[in-house]
């Protein structure tokens, strides 16, 4: 179980169609692939998240010049160690960003060598799962034009009502009065028995927010999503006295200590770290102690490939519910149906949704297998 190497991928994958929300295009798919050998020649995996957004060779260069020379020689039981060792090596200069993201693909390897080590699913070694499956929302609801109308986004709710899914997450930020009717036509479409909530990805100051909020009420939302800058905790704050709905945020945020004052301060109802970006299985069991211990719910960010994904599902297993009831109150998995072929290629059984429910892997480790042909062909070792 020690480790011998670290070997860096980048993967890049233009789409045919870019499509927007509200902060700019993604023209690519794109990850930062860490594969984590041991001396007997086992293998874990893990992802820093790019999103298509961010160049992969940037968390690539600090992975192998400055994280893997770190960790060669230790032992993969070692994550609470070697997490700080990581964050503490490169605290004065990165404590946020690719830094942590690169943190967060060793973190997510090491994990999976735990658990085929133990031969358990990776859930168990996080102190088991709370639930056997999780309940999926659908995420997209992106844009392929900005005066887009809005049948194309009705028309992708029904296909996602098809598919099963009960729960679904629509992208606004095109405007107050465009998001209000986008929601309108959506609900209508639809009716009343599938939960929304909404992103904006920090688009509108507090006081636009607050008009939105109010434009939204009707719809009952399950959450409203970042809808002022990660950085403006005041501004959630006052937020949170102008509307009744939950308030979500921290898919840009990072570790335990960036999470501090947005849990400390209770300005959000929802915390959404993003296992790939956020620090690792290691650090989003950091961050849900902190929330629980403040009435927080946590409810991971997700929207990286493959193995993001499984790690995720692991994460949520283990994640208590911040208020338990006889009603589901229980996290749920954000599921994108965007076009993302890392996500369905990279790995031999991509996960799936049946009529809105996803099962927890219960094979060893995060439970999948690298497509190797695929990734022969698709990533550039750096």
């Amino acid at each position: 179980m020690i480790i011998q190497d670290i070997h860096v991928y980048t993967m890049s994958s233009e789409l045919p169609q870019p499509f927007a929300f509200s902060q700019q295009w993604v023209q690519r798919r794109s990850a930062t692939i860490v594969q984590v050998v041991t001396r007997d020649g086992a293998s874990g995996w893990g992802e820093a998240l790019c999103a298509g957004l961010l160049e992969p060779e940037l968390a690539a260069s600090v992975i192998k010049h400055v994280l893997k020379p770190l960790v060669i020689g230790r032992h993969v039981s070692e994550t609470e160690v070697l997490w700080h060792t990581l964050y503490n090596h490169t605290r004065d200069y990165g404590r946020k960003g690719v830094v942590i993201a690169g943190i967060s693909a060793i973190d997510i390897a090491l994990w999976d060598l735990k658990g085929k080590y133990a031969v358990q699913p990776t859930y168990t070694l996080l102190g088991g799962a709370f639930r056997n499956h999780i309940d999926a929302y659908a995420t997209g609801f992106f844009r392929s034009s900005l005066d887009q109308d809005t049948q194309a986004l009705v028309d992708e709710a029904k296909r996602h009502v098809d598919a099963g899914f009960l729960k679904m997450k629509i992208k606004l930020g095109f405007g107050i009065e465009n998001d209000i009717q986008v929601m309108t036509d959506i609900r209508d479409a639809i009716g009343n028995d599938i939960e929304l909530m909404v992103d904006v990805n920090h688009a509108y100051t507090v006081s636009e927010a607050a008009r939105l909020a109010e434009g939204l009420r009707p719809f009952e939302l399950r959450w409203l999503e970042e809808p002022v800058n990660p950085e403006d905790k005041e501004g959630f704050r006052l937020l949170q006295q102008k509307t009744l709905i939950p308030l979500a945020a921290g898919e840009a945020e990072f570790t335990m200590y960036g999470f501090r004052e947005l849990l400390n301060t209770r300005c959000i109802d929802i915390a959404q770290p993003d296992v790939a970006m956020a620090g690792g299985l290691t650090a989003l069991q950091h961050i849900t102690t902190l929330a629980l211990a403040n009435g927080i719910q946590v409810n991971p960010h997700v929207w990286g490939t493959a193995i993001g994904q499984y790690a995720s599902l692991h994460a949520i297993a283990a994640t208590p519910t911040v208020n338990p009831t006889l009603l589901d109150a229980d996290p749920i998995l954000e599921y994108d149906t965007s076009a993302h072929p890392l996500r369905s290629e990279l790995v031999h059984q991509p996960i799936e949704q049946h009529q809105g429910k996803v099962l927890i892997p219960q094979k060893n480790g995060h439970g999948f297998v690298i497509n190797e042909d695929y990734l022969k062909e698709n990533a550039t070792l750096y």
